[in-house]
């Protein structure tokens, strides 16, 4: 009973921890003027891609515009950055496509829903902090694979055919050329291709402005006077979705769990790192990692409820509030108020826009996500960070998100223990600096260096390093006496503590005394464990310091004859 009260506690002061106290929600009031600016700005941005990612994912554009608007609402208030704005994004639009195709919408708000529980559960567990180990060649490599699928994905749009079937997006791309070459026309194209060239020139010549909703909107009204055929650019359908709950699959909860894994930890590694460059971009934010978790699960839990998709923190659109003066999460509560105005006021203006301008959005807006001198950077920084991100980037188009960053955290992984295992060096050292001072034992020392060795063991031992290190250690010529200096070891697993008593076992047998010095506290756990120095304890061969070691030797020497007697009168504390 006692442990189920103090379970109890921890979990009380978890939740505690993760919601949303009375010092940030008083924060709100700080400077209402520079949020509402920030918000309605952001919420211009924001509705193109809102409209587009919720197509893109198979969900339609409704779903996207309830997603922003729920979301962004209960991240805003639960989250645990002051200036994170959240809603879909490409990246989870990769993730969902494959679920939409195998079962239907009805399967991807399951998996919204599961996904959200598990980001709770993964903020009570205090996991947030865990995100921050991904490596960058990593985090490149699949923001350019999904940069990548974003623009594949637009491609049956852009060409104003319809989206073949199929999962991989480069294989669906390649069939909409073959449909598109069979019945040419350019109308869709010339769109498409127009409002890229508005957004990429127009925010290179002034950043400041929302040149996604302006070319959005010059290319709805040419396309209504000029009175287009919507069959050659497509539109949106009217409407939007009512709340539902009856939409869960308990039938096919087991099947969706991978998926809704996959989703979970997309969205907490994408929020997170969104939260971390609103922070880099302002120096007084910190966000919580935990409680961005949280808000994003209860995001989730509820977006599934008003027909929407799994969402995450926007990298693009938090980039655009914190540029834009926001202070507090008012901004990103009035982004979310703007887009729900536009969604029960301004559906049919909004279900006219053609989807050629849509996919012209989302394919500037993949040109935009792939950084080229960020890329170079990497590159240039050794080969093994450039193939993780290739990797990584390759495996995202052909498999799947998860995949992808799987593939690239195992190889980064390889590529760490390999510079560990270089990093662990086995090094000859000269006995004169820890032999006592006697200027009349010049002989003696000669006769010393002839009959022992010292070795010192620098870096990690682990078991990455642990079969060369074997191999350098018993090529060691026949010497009498072998010290190993143990002081400048990092680390050691168990299996560098076995490699190390295989070594030890190996030297003795070829008839060497070996002995250990200056081995530190917290590496006799996996010595002990194994074993590896209870025989050289029980015969008094460790010892804390090298110069102790050395005098043991010496004495060892002397005693087996091999070293003469020292001269009378010499002192005795040098030989032992």
């Amino acid at each position: 009973m006692r442990a189920v009260r103090q379970a109890a506690a921890v979990i009380g002061e978890r939740v505690r921890g993760v919601l949303p106290n009375r010092r940030i929600l008083t924060s709100m009031g700080r400077s209402p003027r520079s949020d509402l600016i920030a918000g309605l700005t952001v919420a211009i941005v924001a509705l193109p891609l809102a409209l587009g990612f919720g197509i893109s994912s198979g969900a339609g554009a409704e779903a996207g515009l309830v997603t922003a608007v729920v979301a962004g609402a209960i991240a805003a208030v639960f989250g645990g950055s002051n200036l994170q704005v959240t809603g879909p994004t490409g990246a989870m639009t990769v993730v969902l496509v494959p679920i939409v195709h195998q079962y239907g919408i009805h399967g991807v708000m399951t998996v919204g829903l599961l996904a959200g529980a598990l980001l709770v559960l993964l903020s009570l567990a205090r996991a947030g902090r865990a995100m921050a180990y991904v490596p960058v060649p990593v985090v490149e490599g699949f923001t350019l694979g999904i940069a990548a699928v974003i623009g594949l994905q637009q491609v049956p749009a852009a060409l104003g055919v319809t989206s073949p079937s199929g999962d991989n997006p480069a294989v669906v791309a390649a069939k909409a050329v073959g449909d598109f070459a069979a019945h040419p026309h350019g109308t869709a194209i010339a769109v498409a291709a127009g409002v890229v060239l508005v957004m990429l020139l127009g925010t290179r010549l002034r950043p400041g402005v929302p040149f996604s909703l302006v070319a959005v909107v010059l290319a709805t009204v040419v396309c209504w006077a000029g009175g287009v055929d919507a069959a050659t650019i497509g539109h949106l359908p009217a409407g939007i979705p009512a709340p539902s709950t009856s939409f869960f699959q308990a039938g096919h909860v087991p099947a969706l769990l991978p998926s809704a894994l996959a989703v979970a930890v997309l969205a907490a590694l994408e929020s997170l790192m969104s939260a971390s460059a609103a922070d880099a971009m302002n120096v007084s934010e910190r966000h919580d990692s935990d409680r961005e978790l949280f808000g994003q699960g209860l995001a989730n839990l509820a977006v599934p409820l008003f027909g929407g998709v799994a969402a995450t923190g926007a990298i693009a659109r938090t980039a655009v509030n914190v540029r834009t003066g926001a202070v507090s999460r008012l901004a990103a509560l009035v982004h979310a108020g703007v887009l729900a105005v536009i969604v029960f006021a301004a559906a049919p203006l909004v279900a006219g826009i053609p989807l050629a301008a849509l996919a012209g959005v989302l394919i500037a807006t993949a040109i935009r996500m792939v950084e080229v001198g960020s890329l170079r950077a990497l590159a240039r920084s050794g080969r093994g960070e450039g193939l993780v991100m290739l990797l990584t980037a390759a495996a995202t188009l052909a498999f799947n998100l998860v995949t992808a960053v799987v593939a690239g955290l195992l190889l980064a992984g390889l590529l760490a223990l390999r510079q560990v295992a270089r990093a662990a060096r086995l090094e000859q050292v000269p006995l004169h600096a820890d032999l006592p001072p006697a200027d009349h034992h010049e002989e003696e020392r000669a006769l010393l260096d002839e009959h022992i060795v010292a070795y010192r063991i620098d870096g990690p031992l682990l078991f990455a390093a642990a079969h060369r290190f074997l191999l350098e250690l018993t090529e060691t010529s026949e010497v009498k006496v072998v010290i190993l200096r143990m002081s400048r070891v990092s680390a050691i697993d168990a299996s560098g503590a076995r490699v190390l008593g295989d070594a030890i076992g190996r030297l003795e047998r070829r008839g060497a005394l070996v002995l250990l010095s200056g081995i530190r506290p917290e590496h006799q756990r996996p010595l002990d464990a194994l074993g590896t120095l209870n025989a050289l304890r029980a015969q008094g061969r460790v010892f804390p310091s090298t110069p102790q070691a050395i005098a043991y030797a010496h004495a060892h020497l002397h005693g087996s004859g091999v070293l003469p007697d020292p001269p009378h009168g010499a002192p005795l504390e040098a030989a032992h």
